[in-house]
């Protein structure tokens, strides 16, 4: 499989395994990062290593217009143009109720359903000429949403029904889907030992996901699923069966 994956956020976690699994598939990677540099190097290191030139590294604060444009000009030049978009950078934090700013509002859509967006639409002509796909990585919590996190939840339930519109407007030429994540890794600021058992209760396997889940959906949605559009794999363990 070769194809030129520009991947946003792929420096660490769910976005460093998409990265390394697509690359050993054979595809030449667009590694994006806002702040992750010596992460995002050793990655490019490891990949070209690897394979000489089949990875770059591109810097951007996708809440800034021209560094978003930016990103998109290098995404149509690397390899020849962009074949697969894969927005994978969020923002995650919780904002209680009561407490949420109007900052904290245009951080999280941002990062979460603004910047996807506005990426797709700047490279959608060069998809579309490609017959290229686009994979949304979304989140359980979409559905129903995460108590603490409403922003966090209403940008990622906004980035599902984006996923889904946009099959619609950019079909037959560009397949659009997504992939949910549940319990796959902790966050950085990581709950007691207690709560991480009560949720993995509440997992039908009992236990939890690894990256490379997350990064299988990913490359399966690439690879193999050319007649799926407008979809989001939900990829937890059985997690959602207990809400």
């Amino acid at each position: 499989m070769q194809k030129n994956i520009l991947i946003t956020g792929a420096a660490k976690r769910i976005g460093a395994a998409c990265a390394k699994l697509l690359h050993s598939k054979g595809c030449n990677i667009l590694l994006h990062y806002r702040s992750s540099y010596k992460a995002v190097l050793q990655l490019c290191d490891e990949l070209n290593a690897l394979r000489a030139d089949s990875a770059q590294v591109i810097c951007a604060d996708l809440l800034v217009k021209a560094e978003l444009e930016a990103l998109a000009d290098a995404a149509k030049l690397a390899w020849g143009g962009i074949d697969v978009l894969v927005n994978n950078a969020s923002t995650f934090y919780p904002t209680p109720l009561v407490s949420v700013t109007e900052q904290q509002w245009d951080e999280l859509l941002g990062s979460n359903l603004k910047a996807p967006f506005f990426l797709i639409q700047l490279l959608a002509e060069k998809l579309t000429s490609n017959s290229g796909c686009i994979v949304n990585i979304a989140d359980i919590h979409a559905e129903r949403g995460l108590p603490g996190y409403p922003v966090y939840s209403i940008a990622k339930a906004g980035l599902v029904v984006m996923t889904r519109i946009l099959a619609k407007e950019l079909g037959p030429a560009v397949r659009v889907n997504g992939v949910a994540p549940g319990a796959i890794l902790w966050p950085d600021n990581e709950p007691s030992e207690k709560s991480k058992r009560e949720i993995l209760q509440r997992v039908a396997l009992q236990r939890n996901g690894e990256p490379t889940d997350i990064a299988k959906a990913v490359l399966f949605l690439i690879r193999d699923a050319n007649y799926i559009t407008g979809q989001i794999i939900t990829v937890d363990g059985g997690r959602t069966l207990y809400y």
